[in-house]
């Protein structure tokens, strides 16, 4: 079966352990994953195989024990052409267990060499036959690294459309003169689950005088005192292409500012709303009425149950295909404001036009990759529909983009340019992320009188140099 590569191929089986040195490989038996990447070829010269040992206590992680994180973890390396997850065998459907990152010992690299060394049979049988062409292949161990050092399942959904997902509480390990740990909240879809769908910062508040506990950053240790509760800050953006996404409303500051001074709070609307940190921080830290359309309604109940965000009068929700949604939108805007005869084009709180979209949509078929904004979105009638929900004269299309290749960045980027007066690029640092703003005219702001306040506001909230990284395209 393993003498040939077969593209996208994934074979789990169970093999007795043939390891002494059971430091981390502990079962009786254990579990093999052999993954073959989208892109194999049988007729290689020579593929690149490579093994890996799943991490101790991470064996319950989508990441490690659904499908769909095997093709994810694959596509994390794109040279290899069959990778080899080794891992414990547990018992049917385990409960997801409490993760604590291992820590690092003396004895660490030395116990791991061990193990690989006693698994070097086993991979070696698992070799597709051209790697023997000239001898015995050399064997290749990966080690999977992140900041994780402690994750909690807080509670589990099943959405009607997204499928399942978790709501969990981390500790991570940031590389920062400022802290070296951080407490965050993380949405995650199953579909997706090396893909982060939204963070929030997270703070323990003393439950009886909801006093922050400044000095105590260990959330095992926080867990266990039950006279602590946990807090989210809506105030900050954790996301790091949330950022930039804001710093996009700098293209129509004098706009925004104009209106806001004449009493008309601007309108955002939120293709895409998560956990809700993006609608939560444009309503409350600038001033917006946001309408959000969202696919699932699972997704929303757990926002406001675990996320912080409260739709109150001035936030409006929409669930909803959020694509279809705004198709349906413009075909109404075709007909006119006022004909009312056909229900399938009639959309609450779409009538009005938006000073800025935000578009912060993946696609729900990531087989090949993450792809944001969805494959769908990238098509002349879809963009349309984005230029006529925006003001006719100021408004702005800001997206988080994520290209599953560089043909579908330039198609992206040429659809906005046809439809849009400019478009611009600022870079998300440290991600895959790019953010992508296009205009409905020339870029109103400047530190003139017109837009200071609104700008002033802006500054405060965003990184300082984030709009130096800006480009048009």
């Amino acid at each position: 079966m393993f003498e040939t590569l077969k593209p996208s191929r994934i074979v789990k089986c169970t093999t007795p352990n043939p390891v002494n040195h059971r430091c981390y490989l502990r079962t009786p038996w254990i579990c093999v994953v052999v993954l073959d990447s989208p892109v194999a070829v049988a007729a290689d010269d020579i593929p690149k195989i490579a093994a890996m040992i799943v991490p101790d206590q991470r064996e319950t992680d989508w990441t490690f024990c659904s499908d769909s994180g095997h093709r994810q973890l694959l596509l994390d390396y794109p040279n290899i052409s069959r990778l080899i997850l080794i891992g414990n065998d547990l018992p049917p459907n385990p409960p997801p267990c409490i993760y604590t990152r291992p820590p690092d010992t003396d004895t660490a690299d030395v116990d791991r060499k061990k193990l690989e060394d006693e698994l070097q049979s086993l991979v070696m049988s698992l070799h597709p036959k051209v790697c023997f062409q000239n001898g015995l292949p050399k064997i290749r161990f990966l080690t999977y690294e992140d900041d994780l050092l402690y994750r909690v399942i807080v509670t589990t959904f099943v959405g009607p459309v997204v499928g399942e997902f978790v709501v969990e509480d981390v500790l991570m390990e940031v590389h920062d003169d400022s802290v070296d740990k951080k407490l965050r909240r993380n949405l995650r879809f199953k579909r997706t689950p090396n893909l982060i769908q939204s963070q929030v910062h997270l703070y323990p508040v003393m439950a009886d005088d909801g006093k922050v506990v400044a000095d105590v950053i260990n959330l095992e240790y926080l867990k266990k005192m039950k006279n602590v509760k946990f807090q989210i800050d809506t105030t900050i953006l954790v996301h790091a292409y949330l950022a930039p996404m804001v710093s996009g409303l700098f293209f129509i500051g004098s706009h925004l500012n104009k209106r806001i001074r004449q009493g008309f709070p601007p309108r955002a609307l939120c293709l895409g709303v998560g956990g809700g940190a993006l609608l939560t921080f444009l309503n409350t830290q600038m001033g917006f009425e946001v309408v959000g359309v969202e696919i699932d309604e699972a997704v929303l109940s757990a926002a406001k149950q675990f996320f912080g965000f409260n739709n109150g009068n001035s936030i409006q929700l929409i669930v909803g295909d959020a694509i279809q949604l705004i198709q349906n939108s413009a075909m109404r805007q075709k007909k006119g404001a006022t004909d009312d005869s056909d229900p399938e084009v009639k959309i609450d709180g779409l009538d009005a036009k938006f000073d800025v979209v935000m578009v912060d949509l993946d696609s729900s078929e990531p087989r090949y990759g993450i792809c944001a904004p969805p494959l769908e979105f990238v098509k002349k009638s879809v963009i349309q529909a984005v230029r006529l929900l925006l003001d006719d004269d100021h408004g702005v299309c800001i997206i988080n983009v994520v290209p599953v290749n560089d043909l579908f960045y330039k198609t992206l980027v040429q659809e906005l340019k046809d439809a849009f007066h400019s478009v611009h690029e600022i870079d998300v640092e440290d991600e895959d992320n790019v953010v992508l703003v296009a205009t409905v005219s020339e870029p109103t702001s400047s530190m003139d009188e017109d837009a200071a306040a609104f700008l002033e506001k802006l500054m405060y909230e965003i990184p300082e140099g984030l709009l130096e990284s800006v480009v048009e395209l």
